[in-house]
């Protein structure tokens, strides 16, 4: 069986996309050969102190120095040339999203970040991503040769079609609150929508980010919508799983989404969605079960999602093609694989 080091920054318990998409292959790769060891490296990522970059290299020195790691991208694209150059074992590379891309970072950290993981890919034999979107930002943006990219999409989990609900229209949008997830123009979009009784659940972590948690409160008591609008936090899968089953209309108004697993969630359930064109989010999900507009727009995501709200046969419509596309979802084995197959010939292509 093939060994690897599996290198996750922080707390892999955290419930984002990044984390349950390294959790789910953690988990599953010895069922294909690799026998993967997780790695922790210190928080801080991706803004290391040069002290989590001491104890982030005292730790990969302790692996034994054939042992191929698989780098998520939260710590290798914030990792200085200087040190990913004193990696003695062979890297694969997971990028998730571009670090250079996240929302609210100032015009110096975005060429920073832009420098440093084009720097850091040029060390990495095998580079893994997680959307077609993805894979064109690593040849446009990085120079990687595509020869040396693998795209392994998210897995989605089978799910029960969504039964929606009994009452107002019940709208749901999932993901930790960060500025990039945009629920601020989500709440100002859904000041617009009039025309029918809606009520709106958000359920993510509240714990990532102040301004923007800062941001959506500000602006749902600047609507007076309070007394629509629940946010939750973070939820245990099987709560989550009741959040889908009861909704009617999915909506995600991300700035940027590497691939958007929530999207595929939705999906997962038949639920028809409005969502933003942002990143991979616009070849997610298929055009006939989205309503789709140009991210940050307020006016546009308010006309989509009036107009999914108040047409029914739209909706049912939007439904069947999210739950006909469903069928065909790549599942977490399949991720796990495809993985696994880049880590073993990554070896053998080893010196």
């Amino acid at each position: 069986m093939t060994e690897l080091g599996f290198v996750i920054p922080g707390d892999i318990n955290l419930p984002t996309g990044g984390y349950t998409y390294d959790r789910r292959v953690l988990e599953l790769l010895p069922k294909y050969g690799v026998a993967a060891r997780h790695v922790a490296l210190p928080a801080g990522y991706p803004f290391p102190s040069p002290e989590t970059l001491a104890e982030s290299e005292r730790i990969l020195k302790s692996l034994p120095p054939d042992m191929p790691l698989l780098i998520d991208g939260l710590a290798f694209g914030a990792m200085p040339a200087e040190f990913v150059a004193r990696i003695a074992q062979p890297i694969i590379a997971l990028v998730h999203h571009a670090l250079y891309l996240e929302t609210g970072l100032t015009h110096e950290q975005q060429h920073t970040f832009h420098m440093t993981e084009k720097m850091a890919l040029t060390f990495a034999r095998r580079v893994i991503a997680v959307s077609p979107a993805t894979a064109k930002t690593l040849i446009d943006d990085f120079g990687v040769a595509p020869a040396a990219i693998t795209q392994a999409s998210p897995g989605t989990d089978p799910a029960q079609r969504a039964a929606g609900s009994q009452g107002p229209l019940n709208i749901i949008s999932v993901g930790s609150i960060v500025p990039r997830k945009a629920y601020d123009i989500l709440v100002r979009a859904l000041a617009r929508v009039t025309s029918i009784d809606w009520r709106l659940t958000i359920a993510g972590a509240r714990t990532l980010s102040e301004e923007a948690n800062a941001a959506l409160d500000r602006v749902i008591a600047e609507t007076g919508l309070a007394h629509r609008i629940r946010l939750l936090g973070a939820l245990p899968r099987s709560d989550l799983d009741s959040l889908y089953q009861h909704a009617d209309l999915f909506v995600l108004a991300s700035l940027y989404e590497g691939f958007g697993m929530v999207l595929t969630e939705a999906l997962a359930r038949g639920l028809p969605i409005v969502c933003t064109t942002g990143g991979a989010a616009a070849d997610t999900v298929p055009d006939a079960a989205a309503l789709k507009v140009a991210p940050g727009d307020v006016a546009a995501l308010a006309a989509a999602i009036e107009k999914a709200a108040t047409d029914a046969d739209l909706r049912r419509r939007m439904s069947d093609a999210a739950w006909s596309a469903a069928q065909g979802l790549w599942r977490w084995q399949d991720t796990a694989r495809t993985i696994a197959e880049a880590v073993k010939n990554t070896t053998r292509e080893a010196p």
